[in-house]
């Protein structure tokens, strides 16, 4: 079986984890080999959280540079960041809603310009597909399932071996039943969003 690399970068609070966990476990009812591994920063205070997947027969969750065949950014600095993981196959998908770290805040740093960041992940990859998923999470009626709107974006693409009913089947296992028929709407905003995107 072919190896898929996929890193997925957040802010602590974002829902990377869980997002995580999700394609875990879509991975395992689809009986794919996945490994998994999570770099924790100053989560609880606004930090970077990464995390690193691996579908197939590989030995190891380590992705050197240049070996992603996806990112996945939740936060558009973050992503930027990231792309030493990329390649010129890798597919980028990413939120355009910033969250500015606390240095932009207080006047000790610059916030990337949107367009020039969306140009320099473009010059170093094959596909990148940015937009608003902050947006998109609140028609589906919950900010926080930003997470979810960037999961249906990234099936979409079909980079992954795991297919949108496996997903939405480990979103409805791993996520709290309160928020499961919001997290399938915006799921599904976000797999449509890609679609829109792609063409």
């Amino acid at each position: 079986m072919d190896i898929t690399r996929l890193i997925i970068v957040a802010v602590g609070g974002q829902g990377n984890l869980l997002s995580s966990r999700v394609l875990g476990e879509a991975a395992l009812m689809a009986n794919i080999p996945v490994r998994m591994s999570e770099i924790h920063g100053m989560a609880q205070r606004g930090g970077v959280v990464e995390s690193a997947l691996v579908f197939g027969d590989a030995k190891s969750t380590i992705i050197s540079d240049g070996e992603a065949d996806a990112l996945l950014g939740f936060e558009p600095s973050e992503t930027l960041r990231a792309l030493n993981k990329c390649n010129s196959k890798t597919v980028v998908i990413t939120n355009l809603a910033p969250l500015p770290p606390f240095t932009v805040a207080i006047g000790k740093g610059v916030y990337p310009d949107l367009n020039r960041l969306q140009t320099l992940i473009r010059n170093k990859t094959s596909k990148l597909l940015a937009f608003d998923a902050v947006a998109l999470a609140k028609t589906a009626g919950n900010v926080m399932s930003v997470n979810m709107v960037l999961l249906g974006a990234l099936i979409q693409t079909s980079i992954l071996p795991v297919s949108s009913d496996m997903v939405k089947e480990a979103i409805l296992t791993r996520t709290k039943k309160a928020f499961a028929e919001t997290n399938i709407k915006a799921f599904d905003l976000g797999f449509n969003a890609a679609k829109v995107n792609s063409k």
